[in-house]
């Protein structure tokens, strides 16, 4: 199972949120590239990067960070937040990103999505599905569609995509456990994609049983920057 460490970013600032409120919002460091290269010596080899302005602004706002990061890096970055034209794709990919999150959009306007999916191949694309309640949430977690998490996912799953970051917004930031049983019920529906997990990761028994269910990946955050889990014990996760 692949370990994602996270780094979202507010005015260029590295920053977390409980369960997706920006008035939650703690600032971590003020250099995110550094950030990236402390995971990077630690001996991560993936990273995942949120524009937290971008998806609230409905337009990539943080592209700078990413270019910076993947100068000073050689980590598989996937970049996400306010990504909504081809143009954006564009150039996230020119700054470097691996991978690109699509959720919002993807809700509204699927067929893009699935025009770029055919233009860049399914594996470029990260389907980002936010859950409240069972329904999925747009905007940065602002917005409750009436979309079911598993409608929506498979509708993209029969469009060819690959990968899947599911997000828990009730779970995201507040350390109280990842949601193993969603995961499970996915994995099962869904054997051919690629999961990963992300939301409420606190320890490392929490990913041990993530990884036993069978998500291909899960993204922490928070329980890194509060000192929850200590990296050494990551990496060991990381195979």
């Amino acid at each position: 199972m692949i370990v994602y460490p996270a780094i979202d970013v507010i005015d260029g600032q590295c920053v977390r949120l409980t369960h997706g409120k920006y008035d939650s919002k703690k600032v971590y460091s003020k250099d995110p590239t550094a950030i990236a290269q402390e995971f990077e010596d630690a001996g991560f080899t993936h990273l995942h990067m949120v524009d937290l302005d971008g998806a609230k602004a409905g337009k990539v706002i943080n592209l700078s960070i990413l270019e910076k990061t993947v100068n000073a890096t050689s980590l598989q970055i996937d970049f996400g937040g306010g990504i909504r034209s081809q143009q954006d794709v564009d150039d996230v990919l020119s700054a470097g990103a691996k991978q690109i999150n699509v959720g919002s959009l993807a809700v509204k306007s699927p067929k893009i999505v699935r025009s770029w999916m055919e233009k860049y191949g399914p594996s470029t694309l990260i389907l980002s599905a936010d859950v409240k309640d069972e329904y999925i949430a747009l905007h940065g977690w602002q917005e409750k569609s009436k979309i079911l998490l598993k409608d929506f996912i498979l509708n993209f799953s029969q469009a060819g995509i690959q990968y899947i970051t599911c997000t828990d917004i009730s779970k995201d930031g507040a350390l109280t456990g990842a949601s193993t049983q969603l995961y499970k019920e996915l994995i099962a529906t869904f054997p051919d994609l690629k999961i990963i997990a992300s939301g409420g990761v606190h320890s490392i028994d929490n990913l041990i049983d993530l990884k036993s269910v069978g998500c291909y990946g899960a993204i922490v955050g928070k329980a890194i920057y509060e000192r929850q889990v200590d990296l050494m014990e990551l990496i060991s996760i990381n195979q």
